[in-house]
Order: C-alpha cells, then sequence, then structure tokens
C-alpha cells in the first residue's frame, strides 16, 4: 500500500546512525582534512567543491549511500510484521559492509578513468595536436600534462576491468587486496605527477595569457558537457586527490574486514603503500619549501615533525630563531628564509639519527631548553613552553628508538652523556662550552685577561682554551676530514703524538731550511700585496702544514715574513692590465695576494697544489722538473723557480 511507502521514507534518517556504520562510508566531511599536496592544491578544492553543488555526493563517488536510502525506501521491500524493530529488519551484516565498500570503489574508479580519458584523450591530444604545426611548443603540452598518459592507461585498462571482473564474482571470490596491490608499483607515477603539478599549473597560467590558440582550445573543450562545467585546472587536481580517497576506502575496508581473513595481508600491504605515497607528497612539499633540497623526496625518508625553535648561541646566550624538520633518520637544521617568494627555509645543517643524543637542560635565563647531540654538530635549543619541549623530545626520543631497533649495527651508548668520550673524539660534535661559563683555560689554566682575552674552542672536546693551547690542528672526522683546531689533549689522543712542553715558537718563528727539505712546494714568486710593489719573495708548503703558504725574505731566513692559511681562498688566473705575466691571485673577502711565476709551466704547478689546498684536502708533491735547475745551498736546495 502506498502509505507503507510514505511510512518507511520517514524512517530511514532517524535510524541512520544506528542501522549503518559510517565508518564504512567514507564521506565528503572526511575529506576536508586531507593534507594538500601543494601550495595551490587546497584552494582548488574547494573551488571544485562549491562548483560541484553539495558536499555529500549521491552520485557516482558515494552511490551506495543512495543505493541505502532506495532500500530503505523502496515500495517493493518485503512487508515485516510490524512488532519488530526498523533496525533489526534493516541491520547490515559486515559481508554486506565490505561488498558495498568493493562496489564504491568500482564506481569511483569509473568516474576516474572517465576523467582521465578526458585530461589525456582530449585536452593534451587536443592541444599536442596544434603544438605539432608549430603554433606553441610541444614540449609546453610534454610538461603541462606530465605523465597523465601512463596514468590513464594504467587504470583503464589493468585496474578498473580487473574490479568489474571481481565484483562479477564477488560471490564465489570477495576480497579487493590481491587486486589492489597491482597498483602499489605504479604509485611512483602519482609521485612524479604531484611533484610536477605546481609547474604544470604555472605553464598552463602562462600559455593561456601568451596564446591565443592555446585558450581557445582549452575554453573550447571546457564549455562540452563532458567537462561539467569545470577547468583543466580543476580535472588535473583528480590525480592528487584520488590516492586520499583510496587511502580512505582502503582503512574502512581493513576495518570491517577480519584479522583472520585472507585478504587482510594484501589489503594492509597496499594501504602502506598509499601511506607511503601521502608521505612522499609531504616530502614534496618540504622539498619546494627548501629550494630544491638534495636527497629529500626519498622513499626511506620518512616525515615526523617540524616546528619553530629558538637555538642558543655556543660562545654566549643570544637566542636564534631557527626552524627544525624532523624525520626518520636525520634531522634538518634551519635559518628562516625572510623574502617575498621562493623558499623559506635554508637547511644549515643535516645531523643524523645514527648516535643522537637528546636531553632536557637546564638554563637560569633561558627556560624550556634541551640539547641535540649528533656526529655532525650538537645544538641547546629553547622551546616556546614546558609542554612544546616535551613533545621535541618525545618526538626525538622515539625516532631514535625506532631508528636503533631497525638497524642492527647500532650500539647502545650510555643516556644523557654529555661529553664525548675517547672512543668518539673526532667522530661525533663536541658541545661547546660558551665563552662566559668560564674564566681561565680550561686546559693550562692561565686566566683570561686583557692580554690574553682571546678565547678558543676544541673542536673536538668544546673545551674553551687559550690561543697556546689551541695551536694544534688535525683532521676530525665529524668534519668530513677536515683540519680543525683542537688542544693539546686531543691533539695527543687522535694523532698518538705528545706535543713538546716548554716555550712555543710563533707561528712565524720557524727557519725556512727546516721545511726546505720536506716540503710540497717551494721556490721563489713575485709577491704583491694590496698596492705595495712587487717582491720577490721565497715560497713554502710544508708537508706537516699542506694549507699554510709560508712567505720568506730567503730560504735561509729563521723567521717567516708571513703566513697564508689557504683553507677558503678563491684562485685566480686569468690575467689582468696591472698584473706581471704568468700571474695569479688568491683572495678571500677583502684580502688579495698576487704571485707572479717565472714561466706559465711554473705557475700551473703551484696552481695545481694550491687548488687542492684551499678546498682542505692534502695536496700531492708534483713531480720534479729537471728544466728548472737546482743548485745546493749550505743543505738546503735553492731553486730559481720550483722544487
Amino acid at each position: 500500500p502506498a502509505h507503507r511507502c510514505y511510512h518507511r521514507q520517514s524512517e530511514p534518517k532517524q535510524q541512520d546512525n544506528n542501522s549503518v556504520d559510517s565508518g564504512s562510508v567514507p564521506g565528503r566531511p572526511r575529506d576536508a582534512h586531507k593534507p594538500a599536496a601543494n601550495g595551490v592544491l587546497a584552494q582548488m578544492d574547494r573551488d571544485r567543491d562549491r562548483e560541484s553543488g553539495s558536499p555529500l555526493r549521491t552520485d557516482t563517488e558515494h552511490g551506495h549511500v543512495y543505493e541505502l536510502y532506495m532500500q530503505y525506501a523502496s515500495p517493493q521491500l518485503v512487508p515485516q510484521p510490524t512488532d519488530i524493530p526498523f533496525s533489526s529488519v534493516f541491520q547490515e551484516t559486515n559481508e554486506q559492509k565490505l561488498h558495498k565498500i568493493a562496489n564504491e570503489l568500482l564506481k569511483t574508479e569509473r568516474a576516474y578513468v572517465t576523467r582521465l580519458n578526458l585530461l589525456d584523450q582530449v585536452f593534451c591530444a587536443k592541444l599536442m595536436e596544434e603544438a605539432l604545426k608549430g603554433t606553441f611548443p610541444v614540449d609546453v603540452v610534454k610538461n603541462i600534462f606530465s605523465n597523465i598518459s601512463s596514468i590513464n592507461t594504467f587504470h583503464s585498462q589493468f585496474l578498473l576491468p580487473d574490479l568489474e571482473k571481481r565484483m562479477g564474482e564477488w560471490e564465489s571470490t570477495p576480497r579487493l587486496g590481491d587486486i589492489l596491490q597491482k597498483l602499489t608499483p605504479f604509485l611512483k607515477m602519482y609521485a612524479e605527477y604531484v611533484k610536477n603539478f605546481d609547474k604544470a599549473m604555472e605553464l598552463l597560467k602562462q600559455w593561456t595569457d601568451r596564446s591565443p590558440q592555446f585558450k581557445a582550445i582549452i575554453q573550447d573543450i571546457q564549455s562540452q558537457e563532458a567537462c561539467g562545467c569545470l577547468t583543466l585546472q580543476h580535472h588535473m587536481l583528480e590525480p592528487v586527490q584520488r590516492v586520499p580517497r583510496y587511502e580512505m576506502l582502503l582503512k574502512d575496508y581493513l576495518k570491517k574486514l577480519p584479522q583472520d581473513d585472507p585478504d587482510h595481508r594484501d589489503a594492509e600491504s597496499e594501504y602502506t603503500g598509499v601511506l607511503l605515497l601521502e608521505n612522499l607528497k609531504k616530502l614534496l612539499e618540504i622539498y619546494e619549501r627548501l629550494g630544491e633540497e638534495e636527497d629529500i623526496v626519498n622513499a626511506s625518508n620518512e616525515f615526523i615533525k617540524e616546528g619553530h625553535i629558538l637555538k642558543l648561541a655556543a660562545r654566549n646566550t643570544s637566542a636564534m630563531e631557527r626552524y627544525l624538520f624532523l624525520f626518520n633518520n636525520m634531522l634538518l637544521y634551519c635559518v628562516p628564509k625572510f623574502s617575498l617568494g621562493g623558499p623559506k627555509y635554508t637547511v644549515r645543517t643535516r645531523i643524523g639519527i645514527e648516535g643522537m643524543k637528546v636531553l632536557g637542560t637546564t638554563n637560569e635565563d633561558y627556560p624550556h631548553t634541551f640539547q641535540v647531540s649528533g656526529k655532525e654538530r650538537t645544538l641547546e635549543l629553547q622551546a616556546s613552553s614546558e609542554q612544546d619541549k616535551d613533545n621535541w623530545i618525545k618526538a626525538f626520543r622515539k625516532t631514535i628508538e625506532i631508528f636503533h631497533q631497525k638497524n642492527e649495527t647500532f650500539k647502545s651508548a650510555s643516556k644523557d652523556v654529555e661529553e664525548v668520550s675517547t672512543a668518539e673524539l673526532g667522530k661525533r660534535a663536541p658541545r661547546w662550552i660558551r665563552d662566559n661559563e668560564v674564566t681561565m683555560c680550561m686546559k693550562c689554566k692561565e686566566s683570561f685577561n686583557a692580554l690574553t682575552r682571546r678565547r678558543h674552542h676544541c673542536r673536538a672536546c668544546g673545551y674553551v682554551v687559550c690561543w697556546k693551547c689551541s695551536d694544534n690542528k688535525v683532521a676530525l672526522e665529524y668534519d668530513s676530514n677536515k683540519i680543525n683546531k683542537v688542544c693539546k689533549d686531543c691533539y695527543s689522543i687522535l694523532t698518538g703524538e705528545e706535543k713538546a712542553e716548554g716555550k712555543k715558537k710563533g707561528i712565524l718563528e720557524i727557519e725556512a731550511a727546516q721545511f726546505s727539505g720536506s716540503s710540497i712546494m717551494c721556490g721563489f714568486l713575485q709577491y704583491c700585496e694590496k698596492n705595495k710593489p712587487w717582491g720577490k719573495v721565497w715560497c713554502l708548503i710544508p708537508e706537516k702544514e699542506a694549507l699554510v703558504l709560508y712567505l720568506y725574505g730567503a730560504p735561509q731566513d729563521v723567521k717567516a715574513q708571513s703566513t697564508i692559511p689557504l683553507l677558503g681562498y678563491s684562485v685566480e688566473d686569468s690575467p689582468r692590465p696591472a698584473d706581471l705575466p704568468a700571474s695569479f691571485r688568491l683572495s678571500q673577502s677583502k684580502s688579495v695576494h698576487s704571485f707572479a711565476a717565472e714561466s706559465d709551466e711554473l705557475k700551473q704547478r703551484w696552481l695545481k697544489v694550491i687548488r687542492v689546498a684551499v678546498t682542505g684536502e692534502v695536496p700531492e708533491c708534483p713531480p720534479p722538473n729537471d728544466d728548472t735547475g737546482t743548485m745546493a745551498v749550505d743543505g738546503a736546495q735553492e731553486t730559481s723557480s720550483d722544487s
């Protein structure tokens, strides 16, 4: 009877929450919380919602919601005794819920393939046809549509047919995981598409403004009924939005699927793969914010946490604004860039999670501080609140714990140790003792007064020492084996050599003859500093100090006129009008040193050695040149060129 139909149409809204598990129906409101992969995506998604109509769609995307409603309201429904509760009649079984989720996946896949075909076979094909006529570059079309053709081929020829076949045999084979696992290898295509999305949007806007033919083709297609009154940009957003929808459907499917179901393992594996792609989209976002920093977009990287932080200076207690990106395998310590466009942060240091230690610290002037100590660097940081500090420490410690569990080679170290152990000396960055925390050299105990106010830090142990106790240099493993200043104790440990006690000679008080027999390069060169006149000097790079150029007046002088620490200098060998023939220059900031050899051949031999030394590497001794002529002078070699 008709009155029964009307009666049942009034029931579903009251019983919907009780009779249907809302978790099995991925509705539109949940879409609103998904993260945007790129800067423009979120706004375009909101625009698309407005143009599409109601936020809860009952068409192809949420067909089973509509079907469920019609089932309740249908007059063909078998009449039930009036004394049986309505909810008991229409209570869905778990199997029915799984079937509806699978059916939802199939219907949305059909709609998705229709949109992919519109992008690939209509928009892209028409623009490419015009581009081949020479109207605009072919590469423009290729770069806009990226790998959309490959994505369309996979979904239309493989995934959709498999889903249609499976739904036709659902009674005998009620499973999805084995089919969806085929999607995993193709997730890389989505990563490539998402990575190119912003550039594609820029090109699309640029050529729509530049080329009338380009604009006309797009507008003509957009006016057709197949486009549904949506722009090309909105249709291009579909592949970006599709993966989060797979995630929601799979999540609901796994909720309803019993743990012991044979399909559970495959479905869970595919769900993990989809989550990895979501993580990859986050990595792409960070990649852009950091100005395309290397090795960010990598499947092995997992984003953990990010946020503003203050960094306490090593020498004093001033605080500087910084930004941290924590991953499963590294910490990026960044400096904010205050610019109108482009990247927002510059990476200052990368600190690996392996061997990292984190502990809370106490500072009377700065509350909420904690210390992050890694092999590459040690940082003392200040959080915005005690809660923020606790959250960071928990995130670090959990990340470190998981990293150690996954890496069998990790060797547990004692917790909360601030000082670098002897075994780690030179292998991990120390925590620097602040200048204002000491009043005397931490090695020789000499007070820092007006005459010795210059303080130095040992790069191996972090102690504050005077200039005498820091007059040692050694390569440190944590700093890519670059030469660093260290204290006498660390020098002895790292080199196995004992430094001779007694009065130290000044850096210039070394006889030239002492080095001449064991030098990498030595010989006469013409030398000019700033606007001073050119003069002949004996130049020498000793083997023991391969990164320093000593300048003597003669080969037998007991004291050098000056020294040039070569590390970090720029080498220029292009001729200038005022320079002598075969000249070259060493420059750093406002300091410029000009040299001239007796021939171009000798100049090139010097440059070969110096260009290695300025990078921090130890240069090799060049082969002897028999054409230069050498003669012995009181046991030292005196040459008219190099030796």
